[in-house]
């Protein structure tokens, strides 16, 4: 089951449906953009991504769309240079931080270990 996006408050950015599984995920990652990610963060209660969260964004993605896998959070942490805690308090989860991303649903058990 998939759904459209409904950001009404924002209606200027979508000129093309975007799809979300049932989870909340987007189902093309292409689709995602900068501007989509800012709206994600709006809508998980983060009002603005600082330089800090977008390194943390850009890692995942880029990890995930060139090895197809979930990133484990202590390489994350270390390729970085940040504390688990630092992201927690930047996204609030793992999870929250996968959607902003723009990428798709990891999956039950990922999710399980995500958040």
């Amino acid at each position: 089951m998939y759904t459209t996006a409904s950001h009404e408050s924002h209606p200027q950015i979508y000129t093309e449906s975007i799809l979300y599984d049932e989870d909340g995920f987007i189902v093309d990652p292409n689709q995602w953009t900068e501007e989509l990610a800012n709206i994600l963060a709006l809508d998980a209660g983060i009002k603005c991504l600082t330089d800090a969260h977008w390194v943390i964004v850009h890692f995942i993605r880029n990890h995930y769309l060139s090895l197809g896998g979930i990133p484990p959070m202590r390489l994350v942490c270390r390729k970085l240079g940040t504390e688990r805690d630092a992201i927690k308090g930047l996204f609030g989860g793992c999870l929250t931080l996968w959607r902003i991303a723009g990428l798709t649903n990891p999956g039950e058990e990922a999710k399980a270990y995500m958040d």
